[in-house]
């Protein structure tokens, strides 16, 4: 047994299903829960955004209160500190003697550094990742991440029919808490105000899901799921799958409960349908890695762009030629959610019409979207440039098509306000000459 575990939460702020937090539970005397808000966060990157919007920022701190008050309900306690997390957690190791640490499995390349420079100093210490964000096991998988198929439509074939794991009963107390940590300086975090439809936290995931599954909106979600707007015309559980405040596999168990005790029919599986793509995402990052960034991506494709400042603050802030983008920009500038469609109709308009470097879009993405997803936010924008797994090439949606189709009478684009001030994409043109519009004669 041993005497001191750290358990460093990431993206599995739960206490239900949490196999970290049950395998340390079960080998460690006493515990440390720990949060770390890393200060990377709030820095800018080469991409032009930082990692952490305001709109994020405040979903995660009403999740991380609420990782704190369950938690408490089972006798632990969260600690929240701010700084390098590697400092940090290399200090507590060495100040209270801990002899495990323990994470769940993560697919980013800086996540997975910072681990691995953890094993490094301390090479004597027990340290586990155990998978917690995908349905599948890595041992359940009929092939090795080095043959992950090529294509989502091969990996759903091999990986449909497989058994998914029940949820794990979590203990109801969890090891003691060490105490106090006096000089180390935690993090207080003021709960905000609900800006938006989300709200963060197990409770709130708990809560939308029986809330989803209590009505017939399943039934209906292949014909839906396109919607630009409206909280029932798609599941929503997004943002809570992404820092795994909600268990994907909880998420199965209640869908097949529905189709057992409801209905099943093209809908329900198209959810599960859904979910796979998300999981195979993640299996992807896992082995890409730093290829998930790069701008050549699978095979170092060389890509024709430039990156116009202009193009992409228009593009940033609503401003572009395109009613239908700008008004899906300003409803994520606002919200910090946007639909699957609406996703993918202004990442083609940033790549297509705009021709900027797709890795600027996935970027300011990570910074506005509450349910980012290091794996589904950049293996999407891969996709959508043609740099990812597909080999098919990328995706052009034509907007005045998807405008006819999805927003045929202009209410999406007026409620967001879309339409369009500034006619022209450009200022000035390929030599920096300003670009006059011409007068009328």
């Amino acid at each position: 047994m041993i005497k001191t575990g750290l358990v460093w939460f990431n993206n599995d702020c739960r206490v239900h299903d949490n196999p970290v937090l049950l395998e340390a539970s079960l080998n460690c005397e006493r515990l440390i829960c720990l949060f770390c808000i890393d200060a990377q966060w709030d820095r800018p990157t080469g991409l032009n955004a930082k990692p952490i919007g305001e709109i994020r920022r405040q979903f995660m701190n009403q999740t991380l209160l609420d990782l704190s008050a369950q938690l408490s309900k089972r006798g632990q306690s969260l600690i929240i500190l701010s700084g390098d997390p590697v400092e940090i957690i290399s200090r507590l190791i060495s100040r209270f003697d801990i002899g495990a640490v323990y994470r769940s499995q993560h697919v980013g390349v800086f996540e997975n550094r910072q681990w691995q420079h953890l094993k490094a100093d301390f090479p004597r210490l027990r340290f586990e990742s155990i998978a917690s964000h995908t349905l599948f096991r890595p041992e359940q998988l009929p092939f090795s991440l080095e043959n992950l198929p090529a294509t989502f439509s091969q990996f759903r074939r091999q990986v449909e029919a497989i058994d998914i794991d029940p949820p794990l009963v979590m203990p109801k107390t969890l090891p003691a808490a060490v105490g106090s940590l006096n000089d180390e300086s935690e993090a207080v975090l003021v709960k905000p105000k609900t800006t938006a439809a989300f709200e963060g936290g197990e409770s709130a995931a708990l809560a939308h899901l029986e809330d989803y599954f209590s009505g017939t909106d399943p039934a209906h979600y292949k014909a839906w799921r396109n919607e630009l707007d409206g909280w029932h015309h798609s599941t929503k559980f997004s943002a809570w799958l992404a820092n795994g405040s909600l268990s994907v596999r909880r998420l199965m168990q209640r869908l097949k409960r529905y189709e057992k005790q409801q209905t099943a029919n093209e809908s329900t599986y198209w959810i599960y349908f859904e979910l796979l793509w998300r999981e195979y995402f993640q299996w992807v990052a896992l082995k890409l890695r730093h290829k998930l960034f790069s701008a050549g991506g699978v095979s170092n494709k060389k890509i024709q762009c430039c990156f116009y400042p202009e193009r992409y603050q228009k593009w940033c802030h609503g401003n572009t030629p395109y009613p239908l983008v700008n008004a899906l920009m300003k409803q994520l500038n606002e919200t910090g959610y946007m639909s699957n469609r609406g996703r993918q109709i202004v990442a083609s308009c940033f790549v297509n019409e705009l021709q900027l470097d797709w890795r600027f879009g996935a970027a300011y993405f990570e910074q506005q979207l509450i349910d980012y997803d290091v794996a589904s936010n950049w293996g999407n924008w891969q996709y959508i440039a043609g740099v990812g797994m597909d080999p098919r090439g990328g995706r052009h949606f034509n907007i005045d098509k998807q405008t006819r189709q999805y927003d045929p009478d202009g209410q999406f684009i007026r409620k967001w306000q879309g339409e369009v001030t500034s006619p022209q994409l450009d200022s000035l043109d390929a030599a920096d000459w300003p670009i006059v519009p011409p007068k009328n004669h």
